[in-house]
């Protein structure tokens, strides 16, 4: 999982980088950049908070990773 979410973080970057550099990038795809990850801390918060017999790795890393496969995936498209 660690290892599937690096390579969508690094592919997500990369298109969006490219965005900007090529001045495509739109308001609400800057927007997304910010709101993304304060849901995705927001829910690796909530999987923290949860007593230690409850908690999983994959609850805490997994909003990271879910947002980070589907950017790289709406990305890919464009």
């Amino acid at each position: 999982m660690f290892a599937e979410l690096a390579f969508a973080s690094w592919e997500t970057i990369a298109r969006r980088t490219l965005m900007m550099a090529q001045g495509t990038c739109s308001p609400a795809e800057y927007a997304r950049m910010v709101l993304e990850k304060a849901a995705a801390a927001q829910r690796s918060a909530l999987a923290l908070s949860r007593p230690r017999t409850r908690r999983n790795p994959r609850s805490i890393i997994g909003p990271w990773h879910r947002s980070a496969a589907a950017n790289a995936k709406r990305l890919r498209k464009r």
